[in-house]
């Protein structure tokens, strides 16, 4: 991205109460093309009185132009007063997405969202003088990805506005907060909420450090995940600086933390009545009308419906996967010794052979079964085309397994073997295919303790990838023997036969059940055939 400013806009406080009151905020007054109170000293943009407004009558629409970047300020007098806190926010309405504005209070602080074309959202920042003296606040724009050289962007609303806040009388739906102390390197933090549709209502970035973060949205009814990152990969408390988050709806707090990794998620819904969230450590259930476009559905208009409900998940990348692991992959069910669960090598009755210690043990090479954990596409990735995502860091199917196991595996289908040539510690095969099974080729079979778990893993990909999967059957033998390039089944028949009855045979469990809800905190969707498994047959049929 370039991060060359196209046009900043400036205020200067003129009052010498805390207010810091911005005379005709709200643009309400014109001269000509000038607003009242303001003055533009640059060709490079231009400004006009348009009756598209957040509020009130008017807004000012900005061209930004980069035929002329330098002293392109829109002027006002504004004086702060030493050890008062200040609101300053202001109103933003991206008309294509190629720019963004980043609000200035005494420095550069908070962006706007681009991507959020075609509505109005506020950005905002507590500030608090150190002196009493004269500040710059106002916004900047920086030209992104898609800029054409020339876009309309409208203004509306700074505060706070002389005569009282101009941001407006309220929120008539569901208020909620985003506050956010960044911690040293504040410009490796970035948020995002999105709600059922996973489609983004508001984000953050480009925060600077150790500075207290505030933004005030107004939501609808629904279910949303709140979803801060750390491009680091350290969370934002404690080793470097002291930062925090936290979300309030109606008052009431739904989110909050400071110490992950890569990311956290949580989900909540509004209104808050009743509301218990998402959480970041699992349990929290499936979101209230999270699968009710859904209702009454069968067959593949049910998975279609499906499809459209958990696409477009937030995508974290494969390095986030060992992140995972180290919170949510973990022997909590059998031994309960918190090591790394390894579908490959938990023996669920009895004493496992090995066990990995989260982190320490993850692959890096092995010389045999026993050295490492790695990263098991249960769907390989050769099947879809190699390292792509969203495929290749979609933690629904990837699961921790032995190093030496999963290579022996390599991308061979899930079958039932007939005669093995190769045995992990806990009972999985490699070998020919079983008479009758509808395949005669080399299959790997887990253990009846995991089969389960996979046939929805299974489900979760020909639901997910519906737009994509017919795609995918020319890949690689393997995936050939496996997918009939369709996009409703999309399996052979004997795969959909063998993954209904392990689906059966083997119910969702609670380990299930707390994966389901971690990787949904991870990524924002969920497998729908663990919260409902009566979905398979009324898709698949018995």
């Amino acid at each position: 991205m370039n991060r060359k400013g196209i046009f900043g806009l400036v205020l200067l406080g003129l009052s010498q109460m805390a207010a810091a009151e911005i005379e005709n905020a709200s643009f309400e007054t014109f001269s000509g093309n000038t607003p009242v109170n303001w003055t533009t000293i640059d060709s490079g943009i231009s400004v006009s009185q348009s009756n598209f407004a957040q509020q009130g009558n008017s807004s000012a629409a900005v061209v930004v132009n980069t035929a002329s970047q330098s002293n392109t300020d829109f002027l006002q007098s504004v004086d702060v007063v030493a050890n008062q806190t200040y609101e300053f926010s202001a109103y933003v309405y991206h008309t294509e997405g190629g720019v963004r504005a980043r609000l200035i209070a005494d420095g550069f602080r908070v962006y706007s969202n681009p991507a959020l074309v075609n509505q109005w959202q506020q950005i905002n920042f507590t500030y608090t003088a150190s002196a009493n003296e004269t500040i710059s606040v106002g916004l900047r724009f920086y030209d992104v990805s898609g800029f054409d050289g020339s876009e309309l962007v409208y203004v509306d609303n700074f505060a706070p506005a002389a005569g009282g806040s101009s941001s407006g009388s309220g929120c008539s739906t569901n208020p909620v907060t985003v506050s956010i102390l960044t911690d040293n390197f504040g410009s490796e933090t970035s948020w995002t909420l999105r709600n059922s549709a996973s489609q983004s209502v508001a984000s953050g970035s480009g925060y600077p450090n150790n500075t207290q973060i505030s933004e005030e949205l107004c939501l609808a009814d629904g279910s949303y995940t709140f979803t801060i990152n750390d491009s680091f990969g350290d969370g934002i408390c404690c080793s470097f600086g002291n930062g925090n988050y936290a979300v309030t709806a109606e008052g009431t707090q739904v989110a909050s933390g400071g110490q992950f990794g890569s990311s956290e998620s949580t989900t909540f819904s509004l209104p808050v009545s009743g509301n218990t969230g998402g959480g970041n450590t699992g349990g929290g259930g499936e979101p209230t009308g999270y699968y009710a476009s859904a209702a009454g559905l069968t067959g593949f208009a049910l998975k279609s419906e499906l499809h459209r409900i958990i696409r477009n998940h937030s995508v974290q990348g494969y390095s986030a996967v060992w992140t995972f692991y180290l919170s949510n992959e973990l022997d909590r069910f059998y031994e309960n010794d918190s090591s790394i669960l390894d579908i490959y090598s938990e023996r669920p009755t009895s004493q496992d052979a090995y066990n990995y210690t989260p982190g320490s043990d993850q692959c890096g090479t092995f010389r045999g079964e026993g050295s490492c954990y790695n990263r098991e596409h249960s769907f390989p990735r050769s099947w879809f085309g190699g390292d792509i995502e969203p495929m290749n860091s979609d933690i629904h199917h990837i699961f921790a397994t032995d190093g030496q196991v999963n290579g022996r595996r390599s991308s061979f289908p899930y079958g039932e073997v007939g005669s093995a040539t190769f045995t992990s510690t806990n009972g999985s095969r490699l070998g020919s295919a079983r008479s009758g099974l509808g395949y005669t080729g080399t299959v790997f079979e887990p253990i009846d303790e995991f089969k389960g778990d996979l046939a929805r893993a299974y489900f979760y990909m020909a639901t997910r990838y519906e737009d994509r999967i017919a795609g995918w059957e020319n890949n690689s033998s393997s995936s050939n023997a496996v997918l009939n390039g369709s996009s409703n089944q999309p399996f052979e028949n004997w795969v959909v036969n063998m993954l209904v009855d392990w689906h059966q045979q083997d119910p969702v469990s609670q380990k299930e059940i707390d994966r389901n809800e971690a990787s949904f905190s991870h990524q924002g969707n969920r497998n729908p055939f663990v919260d409902h498994p009566e979905f398979v047959s009324q898709i698949w049929g018995n």
